[in-house]
């Protein structure tokens, strides 16, 4: 079976849950048998870090007509030079411009997200959000199949892009269990990060934007320091939400409680799992999945998430105690409480890790995903 891979970006050029999934797409859908060639906005290193499999159509940062064309000559030069027969994309910005260069090819999309609604949600402009709503449109027009990462995205794509039921197929997010090293304990992964070792730490890994709910997690911090006093909250990721969430902390006075970390490389993201009490993704909308929420659990470290999209999802089958109420501040603090006290019962380490080797680990969701990519050229609709 051989594809054409479309995606947005290259990890770690781009930091983010598309990125993430389409770099391990391009690592472990070979170990099943998906031969593929990828194509992604990025530098030139893309080539030489990925062996030659993925290659650069134009720099992130090159305008988008640029990056367009450089994608129609890209896919141009690819297909010429072997028969690729089906094209399986991550981002519709960048398979619009090809779409008259299908032929015949069928075309599988891994929906990621609304990107028009997720843009809504984060405050951006309505004429941007509906030029976005329309570019995806006339791409799922010209889509055979959709994968998603969840339930509740499946009811979205098909409520919002009126995709029907049948097309859209359900393979959640995977994760390499062999690539975190979890035989360290707390203390020695804090020792070195240098994270203070008599305090109760809780991570959260998110990008700062708007739908993540991160004010509503540091003013819940708020109200969890006078319980406990030494908690510590510490956020890692970047985005537009930093200078104003920086002053949230100070105007709390929070500045000794929480903390931007700013990007955590992969290299150090391990760490700072095993290094915490557990994990909180405090999303208000929107959450597809949760990547984030299975990387925690492949560390040994529990997560608490929020009642939304597709985070429950993964957290109810496993511990009802991880899904906090709601998503308000007072419900973040009230499970927050309830967990650094004991009343929430907390999966152990051995339980977390035993959960997502066996539902999440890559080499399940790839042969799901290479299922999906054969009943398409089987010619067979989901």
């Amino acid at each position: 079976m051989r594809t054409v891979q479309l995606g947005m970006s290259w990890l770690p050029e781009d930091a983010g849950g598309l990125s993430r999934v389409y770099y391990d797409c391009i690592h472990y859908l070979p170990q099943v048998g998906v031969e593929l060639r990828g194509l992604v906005a990025g530098s030139k290193a893309v080539k030489q870090d990925s062996d030659g499999v993925v290659q650069a159509f134009a720099p992130l940062d090159s305008p988008l007509w640029k990056r367009w064309l450089g994608m129609r000559q890209a896919f141009d030069s690819l297909v010429a030079e072997d028969d690729y027969p089906l094209v399986v994309s991550h981002f519709a910005l960048y398979t619009a411009p090809i779409l008259d260069r299908l032929g015949g090819r069928p075309l599988v999309m891994h929906f990621h997200g609304p990107w028009a609604l997720e843009s809504s949600v984060e405050g951006h402009k309505s004429v941007a959000t509906w030029l976005k709503k329309s570019l995806e449109q006339m791409v799922y027009r010209k889509t055979t199949n959709f994968i998603v990462l969840s339930q509740a995205f499946r009811q979205i794509l098909h409520r919002e892009y009126q995709v029907p039921l049948e097309r859209i197929h359900i393979v959640p997010g995977g994760v390499d269990t062999t690539y975190f090293d979890t035989s360290l304990s707390q203390n020695e992964a804090r020792t070195k990060l240098n994270w203070p070792q008599d305090r109760p730490i809780i991570l959260s890994v998110r990008r700062l934007v708007q739908r993540m709910g991160l004010e509503n997690l540091i003013a819940a911090i708020a109200q969890v320091r006078k319980t406990y006093p030494e908690v510590l909250l510490l956020i890692a990721g970047k985005g537009d939400l930093q200078t104003t969430l920086q002053t949230q902390i100070e105007e709390m006075e929070l500045t000794q409680h929480v903390r931007l970390l700013g990007f955590v490389p992969e290299e150090d993201l391990g760490l700072a799992y095993r290094s915490a009490n557990f994990s909180v993704v405090p999303t208000v909308a929107l959450e597809g999945f949760g990547l984030i929420v299975i990387e925690s659990l492949a560390n040994g470290t529990p997560a608490l998430g929020t009642p939304v999209g597709g985070i429950p999802e993964i957290l109810e089958p496993f511990s009802q105690d991880l899904v906090f109420e709601g998503a308000s501040t007072e419900q973040l603090a009230q499970g927050i409480i309830e967990a650094l006290s004991g009343q929430r019962q907390l999966p152990s380490q051995k339980a977390c890790e035993a959960y997502v080797e066996k539902n999440y680990a890559w080499p399940i969701v790839a042969q799901q995903m290479k299922s999906v990519y054969q009943r398409t050229l089987d010619g067979k609709i989901l």
